[in-house]
Protein backbone atom coordinates (compact mmCIF):
# COMPACT_ATOMS: atom_id res chain seq x y z
CA UNK A 1 0.00 0.00 0.00
CA UNK A 2 1.40 3.41 -0.92
CA UNK A 3 2.12 6.02 1.73
CA UNK A 4 -0.62 8.33 0.45
CA UNK A 5 -3.07 5.39 0.49
CA UNK A 6 -2.22 4.86 4.16
CA UNK A 7 -2.99 8.51 4.90
CA UNK A 8 -6.21 8.49 2.83
CA UNK A 9 -7.35 5.38 4.70
CA UNK A 10 -6.58 7.03 8.01
CA UNK A 11 -8.48 10.15 6.96
CA UNK A 12 -11.53 7.98 6.23
CA UNK A 13 -11.30 6.54 9.76
CA UNK A 14 -10.90 10.05 11.18
CA UNK A 15 -13.96 11.22 9.25
CA UNK A 16 -16.03 8.32 10.62
CA UNK A 17 -14.92 9.14 14.17
CA UNK A 18 -15.92 12.79 13.70
CA UNK A 19 -19.25 11.78 12.15
CA UNK A 20 -20.06 9.58 15.14
CA UNK A 21 -19.06 12.37 17.55
CA UNK A 22 -21.24 14.94 15.75
CA UNK A 23 -24.12 12.55 15.05
CA UNK A 24 -24.11 13.18 11.28
CA UNK A 25 -23.14 11.19 8.20
CA UNK A 26 -20.03 12.63 6.56
CA UNK A 27 -18.80 11.71 3.10
CA UNK A 28 -16.51 13.21 0.48
CA UNK A 29 -18.37 15.97 -1.35
CA UNK A 30 -18.15 18.09 -4.46
CA UNK A 31 -19.78 21.51 -4.36
CA UNK A 32 -20.41 23.23 -7.68
CA UNK A 33 -21.20 26.92 -7.85
CA UNK A 34 -23.38 28.52 -10.52
CA UNK A 35 -20.29 29.94 -12.26
CA UNK A 36 -18.89 26.43 -12.73
CA UNK A 37 -16.38 26.57 -9.88
CA UNK A 38 -15.97 23.14 -8.30
CA UNK A 39 -14.69 22.52 -4.78
CA UNK A 40 -13.76 19.06 -3.50
CA UNK A 41 -14.11 18.50 0.25
CA UNK A 42 -12.89 15.59 2.32
CA UNK A 43 -16.25 15.49 4.10
CA UNK A 44 -19.66 17.09 4.38
CA UNK A 45 -23.09 16.07 5.54
CA UNK A 46 -25.95 15.90 3.03
CA UNK A 47 -27.48 19.16 4.30
CA UNK A 48 -24.09 20.93 4.07
CA UNK A 49 -24.24 22.02 7.71
CA UNK A 50 -20.77 20.55 8.40
CA UNK A 51 -17.80 20.90 6.02
CA UNK A 52 -14.52 19.10 6.74
CA UNK A 53 -10.96 18.96 5.49
CA UNK A 54 -8.78 16.29 7.12
CA UNK A 55 -5.06 15.77 7.60
CA UNK A 56 -3.55 12.51 8.85
CA UNK A 57 -0.11 13.65 9.97
CA UNK A 58 1.88 13.13 13.16
CA UNK A 59 4.46 15.46 14.61
CA UNK A 60 5.17 19.13 14.10
CA UNK A 61 4.34 20.28 10.57
CA UNK A 62 7.03 21.30 8.11
CA UNK A 63 6.72 24.70 6.36
CA UNK A 64 5.00 23.20 3.29
CA UNK A 65 2.44 21.57 5.57
CA UNK A 66 1.51 24.98 6.99
CA UNK A 67 0.54 26.09 3.49
CA UNK A 68 -1.62 22.99 2.98
CA UNK A 69 -3.51 23.46 6.25
CA UNK A 70 -3.98 27.20 5.75
CA UNK A 71 -5.21 26.55 2.20
CA UNK A 72 -7.71 24.01 3.55
CA UNK A 73 -8.99 26.56 6.10
CA UNK A 74 -9.35 29.20 3.40
CA UNK A 75 -11.18 26.74 1.14
CA UNK A 76 -13.64 25.85 3.91
CA UNK A 77 -14.34 29.48 4.76
CA UNK A 78 -14.62 30.57 1.14
CA UNK A 79 -17.02 27.85 0.01
CA UNK A 80 -19.09 28.27 3.18
CA UNK A 81 -19.64 31.91 2.21
CA UNK A 82 -21.27 30.74 -1.01
CA UNK A 83 -23.73 28.36 0.64
CA UNK A 84 -27.14 29.34 1.95
CA UNK A 85 -27.64 28.83 4.74
CA UNK A 86 -24.01 29.08 5.75
CA UNK A 87 -22.75 25.80 7.26
CA UNK A 88 -22.83 25.75 11.05
CA UNK A 89 -19.44 24.02 11.38
CA UNK A 90 -16.22 24.26 9.40
CA UNK A 91 -13.70 21.70 10.63
CA UNK A 92 -10.01 21.06 10.07
CA UNK A 93 -9.78 17.45 11.26
CA UNK A 94 -6.38 16.27 12.49
CA UNK A 95 -4.90 13.12 13.97
CA UNK A 96 -2.29 14.58 16.31
CA UNK A 97 -2.05 17.40 18.85
CA UNK A 98 1.54 18.19 17.84
CA UNK A 99 0.49 18.55 14.20
CA UNK A 100 -2.48 20.71 15.20
CA UNK A 101 -0.61 22.94 17.67
CA UNK A 102 0.58 25.64 15.22
CA UNK A 103 -3.04 26.04 14.07
CA UNK A 104 -4.59 26.18 17.55
CA UNK A 105 -2.41 26.99 20.50
CA UNK A 106 0.29 29.04 18.89
CA UNK A 107 0.59 32.78 18.83
CA UNK A 108 1.34 32.73 15.10
CA UNK A 109 -0.86 34.50 12.61
CA UNK A 110 -2.09 31.21 11.09
CA UNK A 111 -3.86 30.09 14.26
CA UNK A 112 -5.51 33.50 14.60
CA UNK A 113 -6.54 33.55 10.93
CA UNK A 114 -8.09 30.08 11.17
CA UNK A 115 -10.09 31.12 14.23
CA UNK A 116 -11.15 34.40 12.62
CA UNK A 117 -12.36 32.49 9.54
CA UNK A 118 -14.70 30.49 11.78
CA UNK A 119 -12.83 27.24 11.25
CA UNK A 120 -12.36 24.94 14.22
CA UNK A 121 -9.50 22.49 14.57
CA UNK A 122 -10.60 19.10 15.89
CA UNK A 123 -8.13 16.38 16.84
CA UNK A 124 -9.28 12.75 17.00
CA UNK A 125 -7.30 10.00 18.68
CA UNK A 126 -6.70 7.20 16.23
CA UNK A 127 -6.23 3.60 17.32
CA UNK A 128 -2.53 3.06 18.19
CA UNK A 129 -1.95 0.56 15.38
CA UNK A 130 -3.30 2.98 12.77
CA UNK A 131 -1.25 5.83 14.21
CA UNK A 132 1.87 3.62 13.98
CA UNK A 133 1.10 2.87 10.33
CA UNK A 134 0.85 6.59 9.53
CA UNK A 135 4.08 7.37 11.35
CA UNK A 136 5.86 4.57 9.44
CA UNK A 137 4.52 5.98 6.16
CA UNK A 138 5.83 9.43 7.08
CA UNK A 139 9.28 7.96 7.75
CA UNK A 140 9.27 6.32 4.29
CA UNK A 141 8.19 9.60 2.67
CA UNK A 142 11.10 11.56 4.12
CA UNK A 143 14.02 9.16 3.68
Amino acid sequence: MSDSAVQRGAEAVMMQMLAEHLGVDLAPATIRLDDGTRVELDGADAARTVLVESWARFGPPKPAHHKKVLTDALKLSWIAGHLMPRPARLVLLMADQAAAHPFTGSSGWGAHAIADLGVEVVVVELPPELAATIIAAQVRQFR
